[in-house]
């Protein structure tokens, strides 16, 4: 079992190109770093269309984590000429079987593709932004609600808050963040509250745990 996740910019036919061109380049930059904190060799995450991502993770754990570290990253960036435009994505995951596997992620197949592409053409009519599909309709029904929730809380970020969440993502500490943002530990500690980070830390947690119960039964 893998997790392939397919995501698309949201409204990126309003970015202006100079704002379009950092989102892109922010994106390439989080896939290898992305890599390098679970010490893979390299990222298969491809961006095309100019607008579109998917890649595959082979530890499906991670795709939760992978998510909200590709999220957070574009939700904290600011553009100097107008704060109303803002940087976010639509991701669906998909966890199952590859049948197919080519270099080019594009040339790739299997079920966890399917559910992936499926879910984010689905997701384009129904205002969700995080989306879970796999074989397993319990697991499914159970984070179709945490992750609605998790959207709920998201949309309401700053992107001082973003900042901060996609910091403790890496597992960096308050006084760390603190140090990084130039900034007191307690401001990190109010915007750290105020984004919601101890249910956003459970649900990171319930998902690692759900994924690895799942799928090792059914290896």
């Amino acid at each position: 079992m893998v997790a392939v996740i397919s995501a698309d910019l949201i409204d990126s036919s309003s970015y202006p190109t100079e704002f379009l061109d950092l989102v892109i380049e922010t994106m390439q930059k989080e896939f290898d770093l992305f890599a390098k904190y679970f010490s893979e060799e390299k990222s298969n995450f491809k961006i095309y269309r100019g607008d579109s991502v998917q890649g595959m993770l082979t530890n499906p754990e991670n795709a939760l984590l992978f998510s909200l570290f590709l999220k957070t990253a574009l939700n904290k960036l600011e553009y100097e000429k107008d704060s109303a435009i803002k940087a976010d994505l639509r991701i669906a995951i998909g966890i199952g079987s590859i049948d197919l596997k080519r270099d080019e992620i594009s040339e790739s197949n299997g079920k966890a593709f399917q559910l992936s592409g499926r879910t984010l053409d689905e997701m384009k009519f129904t205002g969700r932004k995080l989306m879970l599909k796999t074989p397993n309709i319990d697991l499914n029904g159970e984070f179709y609600t945490s992750l609605a929730l998790f959207d709920f809380i998201a949309d309401r970020w700053s992107t001082a808050s973003a900042e901060v969440i996609y910091y403790l993502l890496q597992d960096y500490k308050e006084k760390e963040i603190a140090k990084i943002l130039g900034i007191s530990q307690s401001a990190v500690n109010q915007r750290k509250k105020t984004a919601g980070w101890d249910p956003i830390s459970d649900l990171l947690t319930r998902f690692k745990e759900k994924i690895s119960e799942t799928f090792k039964e059914q290896e």
